[in-house]
Formats: structure tokens, sequence, C-alpha cells
């Protein structure tokens, strides 16, 4: 309600008992506030939208979670840290990647996937524009506004509830509550309606002088011709410690100097704009720029989550005719659109099936089958949901294995909440024993979750609801064509039976039956409208095509690569789905492991497929739709000439650790600086699959990764700190 507390005593308190202390606070607050680690708290959380990202009708905004550095190495979630690269050179890279739910499935440290990275980097570029100065400059502004409305108010006789307070006010009105909040909304403003007798006020750095003036005539006051000369709260309350000391934030003021770096950062990024990034689960497919105008828009990025519905009937209409394609597209009764991502449409859809066994009188089911082949994220949501683990093995072709899902299915008997398969499986095949592994679930009362993560190789073709499914999430951000921002936003939005219906996610504002998974009711809304202009725009028979080219693409890359490179898996006509897995174990002997055919792939100018995942020693190859023959043609090409290299090493004509493999990827500093290397500078900096006109260079060379988790620095202090 917008009270400011000293939180010391309670951290002590907390501390003495053995506890640790987490704190929800706002950024642009601290800008002028005391920080909760200057307080003894030893975990912050917050949202990062009040760093210039707009509403959006709920998001999608990027939180941030920050710890003591005693707790770093268990924070969940991605983590950027700083490690060096092959010539000693700074370099950043995602941290501690072993504890990822990848690799520790179950034990994972959470079940994070997607994240918010886009929004990060928009909060990032305010932080950047505006430095320390302008950020508390605001803070100041703000904070004055809200003191100018609560004095104002206080001597017309309105109580104010706050003793202390920044940008948010709660005030007593009584039963003049509803005449109030209808002045306001004939004004063009929402305030917020506390129980039947509270008015909250909130103000930020768009409220201008005519805004404060309509606040004040609401409640009949006058403005009042001075400005106060004393804040809202204590002055001990008042930041005194510096903060993005930085020099990036201290040198890019000017909108030209903005501009700039955010050109040279991009430059360094490997992007679909200059390539194919042939990530296998992960669909990069092309994100038109006519889907992404309306998220510019005000009418949809302006809107509070809170809105009344009356003056959000454009995004309902949207969202409802959103939800009825990707129901008839999936074979589902209804969709919830909460989830902001795969992984946690996967937890929100074992919620739902957990809250439909409660509500049966069967609260004991409690454990959850997954194969081996199923998507990574699985284990870590349903550990999350209280689920205990089975996992089912996989036959020799990558299949689940029938019989070993069915005896564990027995034995689990009257505990059996659920199973979690993937289709087509990770394995990046149409597994053709999905309605039998259905059927034995439901036999034993269990019910059917269908991970819609590979859902690019179904559309019009499979609906996972008609095939024994009875709950399926839909990442948005991969086969309805949202960007995937460097890793977010994502929309993991969840289809199920009608069975089901009554326990999909809730919300305090729209049903509070059941629990959200979101703070907002439906999730990162407005980027929504992304997929809505996708369906809009392909049509079914669109839609359909799209599924068939991507799966031909991958059969395509599988069948050239054929004798070069084992794929390990095919169906039972030889086939693969819209995905392949290619074995590079096999050059293990020769010394040249998996990273090296990925660093070689950057040399040609290709993000590198998906390493060592779900198998470790291979790389998922997923071209998507969108990639035309030409350019699958060039990366065929720089894998067969990464091939040719592999050979030349096995032969004894070139030593291992002396070779473009084991060097990969070469930068700007290798083509200027001297060579002593036994084969050619340009066949290094330039192989075969290269452009040689608009050569992608990799800002630096190889990472080192087991340098930077022995060595973990998560934040940016001047190079000479860590180095």
């Amino acid at each position: 309600y917008g009270d400011l507390r000293d939180l010391a005593p309670l951290a002590e308190a907390l501390h003495g008992q053995g506890a640790l202390m987490i704190a929800a606070t706002d950024l642009l607050a601290l800008c002028l506030l005391r920080d909760p680690g200057s307080m003894g708290v030893d975990m912050a959380v917050g949202s990062g939208q009040r760093f210039g990202v707009p509403m959006g009708y709920g998001g999608p905004h990027a939180a941030f979670f920050a710890c003591s550095d005693a707790l770093k190495r268990s924070m969940p979630g991605r983590i950027v840290g700083v490690s060096i690269d092959a010539r000693g050179q700074k370099a950043y890279r995602l941290a501690l990647q072993t504890r990822e739910q990848h690799i520790r499935r179950e034990k994972a440290t959470s079940n994070v996937c997607t994240a918010q990275a886009l929004l990060a980097v928009m909060a990032s570029f305010y932080a950047i524009y505006h430095g320390p100065q302008g950020l508390r400059a605001i803070a100041e502004r703000v904070h004055l506004n809200t003191h100018y409305v609560a004095q104002a108010l206080a001597k017309a006789g309105i109580k104010i509830c706050n003793q202390s307070y920044f940008d948010t006010l709660t005030l007593e009105v009584g039963a003049n509550q509803a005449q109030l909040l209808a002045d306001a909304r004939a004004l063009g403003m929402n305030f917020r309606k506390i129980n039947d007798d509270r008015i909250g006020v909130s103000l930020d750095e768009t409220t201008n002088d005519a805004v404060l003036q309509k606040i004040l005539k609401v409640f009949g006051t006058k403005p009042p011709t001075d400005r106060p000369d004393t804040l809202g709260f204590a002055a001990d309350f008042l930041r005194d410690t510096a903060f993005l000391s930085h020099g990036v934030f201290n040198q890019n003021g000017s909108e030209f100097e903005l501009m700039r770096y955010m050109r040279r950062l991009s430059d360094r990024d490997l992007a679909l704009d200059r390539a194919m990034i042939p990530l296998g689960s992960c669909t990069m497919k092309l994100n038109a720029a006519v889907e992404m105008m309306p998220l510019s828009w005000p009418e949809f990025s302006s809107l509070h989550p809170f809105s009344p519905l009356d003056q959000a009937a454009g995004y309902h209409e949207a969202m409802a005719d959103l939800s009825q394609k990707l129901c008839e597209i999936t074979g589902y009764d209804a969709i919830s659109l909460q989830p902001n991502s795969g992984a946690q449409g996967e937890y929100a859809g074992l919620l739902t099936i957990q809250a439909y066994h409660q509500a049966r009188g069967q609260g004991a089911r409690n454990i959850c089958l997954i194969p081996v082949s199923a998507h990574g994220t699985n284990p870590a949501s349903a550990q999350m949901a209280g689920l205990e683990v089975v996992v089912v093995v996989s036959d020799g072709q990558g299949n689940i294995d029938v019989d070993d899902f069915r005896a564990k299915a027995k034995a689990a008997g009257d505990k059996l909440s659920s199973c979690m398969i993937t289709y087509p499986s990770t394995h990046g095949v149409f597994e053709e024993t999905l309605q039998e592994v259905c059927a034995i679930t439901h036999q034993y009362g269990g019910m059917v979750y269908i991970d819609g993560a590979n859902m690019n190789a179904m559309v019009g073709l499979v609906k996972p609801g008609d095939v024994g499914g009875d709950v399926s999430h839909l990442n948005l951000h991969k086969t309805f064509a949202i960007p995937h921002g460097g890793g977010g936003p994502g929309m993991g939005p969840i289809g199920v039976k009608a069975h089901l219906v009554p326990y999909l996610p809730g919300h305090p504002e729209t049903n509070p039956d059941q629990g959200p998974v979101s703070a907002a009711a439906y999730g990162s809304a407005s980027i929504l409208l992304i997929s809505w202009a996708y369906c809009l725009l392909m049509g079914g028979r669109g839609l359909t095509q799209a599924t068939r080219i991507a799966i031909l693409n991958a059969n395509y890359i599988a069948n050239r690569l054929n004798g070069a490179f084992e794929v390990m898996f095919r169906g039972a006509k030889g086939r693969v789905a819209h995905e392949c897995i290619l074995d590079t174990r096999p050059f293990a002997k020769h010394g040249v492991t998996v990273d090296d055919i990925a660093k070689r792939l950057i040399d040609n100018g290709f993000h590198a497929p998906t390493m060592s995942w779900p198998v470790v020693g291979t790389l998922m190859v997923e071209p998507t739709e969108s990639e035309n023959k030409t350019e699958i043609d060039r990366f065929i090409k720089a894998l067969l000439s990464i091939r040719t290299e592999i050979d030349a090493i096995a032969a004894g004509d070139m030593p291992y650790d002396q070779s473009p493999l084991h060097h990969a990827p070469h930068t700007l500093e290798d083509l200027v600086s001297d060579w002593a290397r036994p084969y050619a500078r340009a066949d290094g900096c330039f192989p075969p699959a290269a452009h040689r006109q608009d050569k992608y260079w990799p800002a630096v060379g190889r990472v080192d990764n087991i340098w930077g988790d022995r060595n973990l620095t998560c934040i940016c202090p001047p190079l000479g700190d860590y180095l």
C-alpha cells in the first residue's frame, strides 16, 4: 500500500533465528532510498518494468533476483558471468550451466528455461541512457510529486494512511469511495479500490502537472501554489551509497552515443538477421516485423493489467480469438493464456492436474512418469509441483520403452498422477506408441501431459488433444512466431480437455477459485498479439504447409549429411521429425569434441545447434520452415567441410592441437596477429561456408568455462578488479 519500512530490525531478528530474508522492492525507488542489502536483506526481488518497459496489459517485463555474495552459487535460473577467452581477454557467458534442468533434471535449482532477456536488455538501456544521476532525478521528481499530492489532500482533510511513502498513497475516503472512483474515471484516470473505504493512488515519471491537477480535482482540492520543501519519509531512508558506477552507465547519455552503443553490441550477435540458427528444440523461425507492429501502439502498450474490463475490450477480443484458434489447432477444449513460458506452462498444467485429483478425493496421487526422451524441463517442473518423478527408459531406437512404462504405471497404481511425454520426442522422432502410452496412463487413473515444445512438427497434422493428451502447453515463442529475444520473452499457454477446465490457473482479479501462476491474469498479454497476427496471416493451410516444410527441411539435412555424420534416431520409416540429432562422439578418439564442431560452425557464420542435449556429445539440428534451400545448403557445406577437417586429423595429416577445429572460433585478433599455425590463415578464418564479404567475426575466442565457474563474477566492476 506504499508504506516504507526500515527492514534492518526484522532482518536482524530473522538472522538471529538462522533464517534468511527476501524483500520485494522497486528499482526506481532504490535510486533514492536505501537499498535492501544495506539493511541486512539477503535476497531482493522485483520487476524491471519501472525502467522504461511498457505495461502491455501485464507484460512482458523482466523480473530480477539479487542475492548476497554468499548465496550466488545457489541462485536459480540463468546467471551471466565473466570469464576469459583463449587469449586471456574478458568474455561473458552463462555460468554454472551444469546445474540446469537439461543436466540435473529434477535436481536442478529451478525449472526456468525462458527468461525475459529482451526486456532485461530494454531496462538496462534505460539505465544506461539516464545514468545514476538521471535516474535519481527521475526518482526525486516522482516522489516530490507524490508528496505534493499528499500534502494537498491532507490539508483538505483527506486521511493519508501512510506514515512514509515514495510514490504510492493509501487514502481513507469512507463512503465516498465509489463516487471518487467514478469521478477519476470521468477524468481519464483509474484509482485503486482498496476494501470498501480506501483508495490507492500511484504516480510515476509520466505524471505531469496536468495529471496532478486532475487528481486534486477529483477530491475537490485546489492545487497549492507552493511545492513542499520536505520529504514524505525520514532522512535516514535516503540512499547514501553509489550505484551503477560502471563506466557503461556513465558514458552513453546522449541518443547518438546510445544508438552507437546498441549498434556495437548488436554487431557482436550472431542472430537470425545474419544466418540460420539451427538450435534443436528451440524453433528459431522468422519473426515478421508486421506481426510486432501493434506492440508499439499505445492502445496496447500502455494498458495496466488491472484496468477495468470495459477499457480492454480490444485485448479481450484478440485473446478470445487466439484462444479459439489454439483450441482448434490442439484439439483441446479451453486455453489458459496466463503462463509466461513453456516451463511455467508445464508447472501450471501439473497444478491443474493435481487440483483435479484433489477435487475427486484422490490427492494422494503424486507420481509422475517421465521418459528420458521428454523435454528437459519436465522433471524440474514436476518436482516444483510436489510430484515424485519416476524415470522411464528408452529402447535402442530412442523411443519410450513401453514395457518399462507399463510396469512403472502399474507399480504406481492409485498414486499415479500423470505422465509427461514430448511429441515428437526430443530425439526428433514421431513415436508410434504415443496412443498406447496415453491409454496405459489413463488405465491407472493418471492424466497425460503432452509437452508442446515440438508443436512446430504437429500444427495442422496432429492434435495432441485428439491422441490422448489431457493437457499441453504451447511455446508461442517457438511455434507461433514470438521472437526469442536472446532468451525471452516467451509465452506458455496451456490447453486442457473439458474435465480439467475448472482447475485452470485463476487470478484474484478474474477467477479466485484457483491460484495464479503469474502476477497478471493473462501473463505477458501484449506479445499474444504477435501469435494472433501470425495465425491470421498464415491461415489454416499456411500453418499446415509450414509444418510440412519444417519436417522436409530436417529430413533433407539428415539425408544430405548421411555418411558424414550419423543421425542417431530415426522413425520406423527411416525419417526424422522436424529436427535431427547428429552423433559427434565417434570423433572423440581423434580428440575432436562437440565443442570443437560448434565453435568451428561460428567460423562458417552459423550459430551452433543445440549441444549435448538430450544426448551428451551430440548436436540437435532444427532448421524450421523459415530457411530456404540456399541457406540450408550453406549449413550442410559447413558441416561437410568440418568433417573433412576431422578426417585430416584422423589420417594424421593435421595434429589436433594445431588444427582449425581446436583453435576455433577465429577472431579478428587471430587474423591480424602473428601466425604460427600449420594451416593457412585463410583456411582458419574463411572456411568454405563463410561469407567473405560480410564475414561474421566473433567478439571473443573460445571461452574458458571452467575458469569462469571457478572465479564466478556476476557483476561488472572495472576489469582490473578481477583479472
